[in-house]
C-alpha cells in the first residue's frame, strides 16, 4: 500500500479500484486487510467475516469450533457472522480458516476487546514521543495486546479495503504505535485481564468532517454539500487544480531559495538591527502572540521585530540575559546592533526550536544605561509564527550575575517590518482536510469488523468553528454507530488539553468553546464519555508528552460505560447555578466523595454581572457546591471556570479528576 501514501486521492481511488477488480478477476477468495495473523476478534458479540469471491461461489469460515457457510452474491461479495464467544484470560492463539476456490488461513487469533483509536495528531503521536519513552519500550511485552494501524490515504468514495496488518505488542513494535491508544489499551488489559485489539486510524492536522460520511454531512451539515459534490469522481477540474497547485509550489520554491540566501547574509541583515535605524514607519504588534492570528494572517517568510527597552544606570557595562520566550520558527537576535544569538536554519529545515525558550547572553560592553535596542529577525515557512507560546511574565531581560533581581519586560508592543513574503499556496487538492475523504479511506474499510467502542482525540483543527462542532461531532458519532450496526457503542472523547500562553485577565477562547462542544456531546448522545486533560497539557507544545494519563482517563470512562464498573471516571461536571446574597452557588455531578481544591486556593473562576464583563473571582468549596463571588460584581449573573486556552485549574473531585471546564452563560 506504499503507493497510496504519496498519491493524490483521485489516483489512489483508481489504484484501489484496480486492485479490487483484479482480486475478483483472479477468482480467489479475498478478505480485507483488517483480517490478518495476530488479530483480535471482539468477544461477546457476533463476529462478521466478509470478503469477495466468484459470484455464486460457496465460502466456508471456520473458527474456534464454529463453521459457517455462505454464497457470494451477484457482485462477488459474501459475509458470515460467527456466534459470539467469551474470551478467556489465558487463551492461546487460534486459527481462522476461510475456504472457497482457494483457502486463507490466519494464525494466532485471539478473542478479546477491540477499540478504534481515531483523531488527529495527538492520537497519531507515537509512544516514542511520550514521556519516559525508553522505559515504556522496555516494559512493553504484552503478547495479548495487538496493534493495527490504518495507512494515511484519502479517497473520494468509500473503499472496501485500506491496507495494514495486525502486530503483537513488543518493545520493538510499540514505539511507532499511537501513545494514547497504547496506554488506554494497556490499562484495560491490566484490569480486564483479556486480550486487547487496538485499531489506530488517525491523521495529524485533520478536521472532523473529513472523518464523516458524505451522506451524513449532507443530511445534517448542508454547508459541506457543494464540496462533497465535487468528489464524486476524478474530474478535469480536480486535475486542473492539482496542476495549478504544482505550479504554485515551483513558484514558492524559487522565492524560498531567495529567502535562504538572505538568511545566510547576516552582514546585510544587520542593517535593520542598527541602533540608528529609523523604525518609526514600522507597524506595531503585541507579543506574546502568534502573528498570524490577527496582524499578519497570510505572511510566511522573513519578518523583523524591534523593541527599545530602558535599562537602569546600575546595569551599564554588565552582562545581561535576554529571555524573549519561544520563537517560531528560526531567529537571529541582535542587541544594540550586534548579533548575540539565534536558533535554527530554514535552508536545512532546522526548525525544531519553535517551542524552545531562548536565553541569549549579552556582553557588558553592549549594555548601556537608558535606551537599548533589541532586534529579532524571524524566518517562518509554515504554521504559527512569532514570539508566542509562553506567558508575558516569562519574557524579560535580567542581569546575568543576579545582583539585581529586577526583570525588564520584553512583552508588549514591538515594531515590525516584512523583509520577504513567501507566496501563498492554494489548498492542496490532495489534502486530507476535505469532507468525507478520511471516512471513505480509513473508516469505511473497517466496517463491519466487530468492536467494543472508539476513542477520539481531535478538535484542534476545528477550534475556529466550535459552534458547528456541536452538530458535527454528534453527527460523526451517530454516522459511525449507524454504519457499524453495533448499537450505541461507547465513544470516548479527549477534551482539548491546556495550551498557549496563560491570559492575565478573563478572555474569550476558541479552544474553550471547542471543549464546551465536546462536553455537550456527552449529553446530546448516549454512551459518550469525556477524558478531561485540562491539567496535563503543555503551554508551548500542542502535542503534550503526558499521554499516559490521557490513556488512563479514557480507560476509566471505558470501564464505567462499556464494562459497567462502579468507579469514579469523570471529574466534577457543572449542573446548576443559583444566586444567593450577591454570590453564585454552583452545584456539580461526579463529585465522588467530595470536591477538592488542589493548591492554596480555588482559582480559575471568573464572574460577571449584567454587563457580561468578566473578572477573576474568589471561590470556596462548601460541601458539594462551590460558592463564587467578587467585590467588583455585586449582582452576579454568570460564572465561568477554566475558560481559556490554558487556564489555571484547581477544582477536582476526591478521585483526583479535574473538573470539566464550563460557562453558565452558554451561547
Amino acid at each position: 500500500m506504499t503507493l497510496f501514501m504519496h498519491t493524490p486521492w483521485h489516483l489512489a481511488l483508481v489504484a484501489v479500484a484496480c486492485l479490487s477488480l483484479s482480486a475478483v478477476a483472479l477468482a480467489e477468495v479475498t478478505v480485507p486487510h483488517i483480517f490478518s495473523d495476530h488479530m483480535v476478534l471482539q468477544q461477546k458479540k457476533p463476529i462478521p467475516v466478509w470478503g469477495t469471491a466468484n459470484p455464486g461461489e460457496k465460502v466456508t469460515v471456520t473458527f474456534a469450533g464454529q463453521t459457517k457457510t455462505t454464497v457470494a452474491d451477484a457482485n462477488g461479495h459474501w459475509l458470515v457472522r460467527l456466534k459470539a464467544q467469551i474470551a478467556h484470560e489465558k487463551q492461546t492463539g487460534q486459527t481462522l480458516t476461510i475456504t472457497g476456490s482457494t483457502t486463507i488461513t490466519f494464525h494466532d487469533v485471539l478473542l478479546g476487546e477491540v477499540w478504534v483509536c481515531s483523531g488527529q495528531s495527538n492520537m497519531q503521536m507515537a509512544v516514542s514521543g511520550a514521556n519516559n519513552a525508553a522505559q515504556e519500550f522496555t516494559a512493553a511485552t504484552y503478547p495479548q495486546i495487538r496493534f493495527f494501524t490504518v495507512p494515511n490515504i484519502t479517497t473520494a468514495t468509500p473503499q472496501p479495503d485500506c491496507g495494514g496488518s495486525w502486530t503483537v505488542c513488543t518493545p520493538e513494535s510499540v514505539p511507532g504505535f499511537s501513545a494514547v491508544g497504547y496506554f488506554f489499551g494497556r490499562h484495560l488489559h491490566e484490569t480486564l485481564h483479556v486480550p486487547i485489539g487496538l485499531i489506530n486510524t488517525s491523521w495529524g492536522g485533520t478536521v472532523a468532517e473529513a472523518w464523516t460520511s458524505a451522506d451524513a454531512l449532507k443530511a445534517h451539515l448542508p454547508e459541506f454539500t457543494a464540496t462533497l459534490n465535487t468528489l464524486t469522481a476524478p474530474s478535469a477540474s480536480t486535475q486542473s487544480a492539482m496542476a495549478i497547485y504544482q505550479q504554485k509550489l515551483v513558484e514558492r520554491e524559487k522565492v524560498c531559495q531567495v529567502m535562504f540566501a538572505l538568511e545566510d547574509d547576516l552582514t546585510a541583515a544587520g542593517k535593520r538591527a542598527a541602533i540608528g535605524l529609523d523604525d518609526q514607519q514600522w507597524k506595531t504588534i503585541k507579543f506574546p502572540g502568534n502573528w498570524k492570528e490577527k496582524t499578519l494572517p497570510d505572511v510566511d517568510g522573513i519578518v523583523w521585530f524591534r523593541k527599545t527597552i530602558e535599562l537602569p544606570a546600575s546595569w551599564a557595562g554588565k552582562e545581561i540575559i535576554l529571555r524573549p520566550g519561544p520563537i517560531d520558527e528560526v531567529d537571529n537576535t541582535w542587541f544594540n546592533g550586534t548579533l548575540v544569538g539565534g536558533k535554527g536554519r530554514s535552508r536545512t529545515n532546522e526548525t525544531s526550536y519553535w517551542d524552545k525558550p531562548r536565553a541569549y547572553h549579552v556582553p557588558g560592553t553592549l549594555v548601556k544605561a537608558g535606551a537599548n535596542v533589541v532586534a529579532i529577525r524571524i524566518l517562518n515557512q509554515m504554521g504559527a509564527a512569532g514570539l508566542w507560546g509562553a506567558p508575558a511574565e516569562t519574557m524579560f531581560a535580567e542581569l546575568a550575575d543576579g545582583t539585581d533581581t529586577t526583570h525588564i519586560s520584553l512583552a508588549g508592543n514591538w515594531r515590525y517590518d516584512i523583509e520577504l513574503k513567501l507566496p501563498i499556496l492554494p489548498p492542496n487538492p490532495a489534502t486530507p482536510n476535505v469532507p468525507s475523504v478520511l471516512y471513505n479511506a480509513m473508516i469505511h474499510p473497517l466496517i463491519p469488523y466487530a468492536i467494543q467502542g472508539a476513542i477520539w482525540y481531535q478538535g484542534e483543527s476545528n477550534a475556529d468553528r466550535a459552534k458547528q462542532y456541536r452538530t458535527l461531532l454528534p453527527t460523526m458519532i451517530t454516522d459511525w454507530r449507524t454504519r457499524w450496526q453495533e448499537g450505541d457503542f461507547p465513544f470516548l472523547i479527549v477534551s482539548l488539553a491546556n495550551f498557549m500562553a496563560r491570559n492575565a485577565q478573563p478572555e474569550e477562547s476558541a479552544w474553550a468553546e471547542l471543549r464546551e462542544a465536546q462536553a455537550m456531546t456527552t449529553t446530546t448522545l448516549p454512551n459518550v464519555g469525556l477524558g478531561v486533560t485540562i491539567d496535563i497539557g503543555d503551554a508551548v507544545d500542542i502535542h503534550p508528552k503526558n499521554k499516559q494519563d490521557v490513556g488512563l482517563r479514557l480507560a476509566l470512562a471505558a470501564r464505567a460505560l462499556a464494562y459497567k464498573q462502579r468507579l469514579d471516571y469523570s471529574g466534577p461536571v457543572f449542573q446548576a447555578i443559583t444566586i444567593e446574597g450577591g454570590k453564585a452557588v454552583l452545584s456539580f455531578q461526579h463529585t465522588g466523595k467530595g470536591l477538592v481544591c488542589q493548591g492554596d486556593a480555588l482559582k480559575g473562576f471568573a464572574i460577571c454581572g449584567s454587563d457580561h464583563h468578566y473578572v477573576w473571582a474568589q471561590a470556596k468549596i462548601v460541601g458539594k457546591q462551590v460558592v463564587v463571588w467578587s467585590e467588583q460584581v455585586p449582582t452576579p449573573v454568570a460564572v465561568r471556570y477554566a475558560w481559556a486556552n490554558n487556564p489555571e485549574c484547581t477544582l477536582y473531585n476526591s478521585a483526583g479528576l479535574p473538573a470539566v471546564p464550563f460557562r453558565t452563560d452558554v451561547k
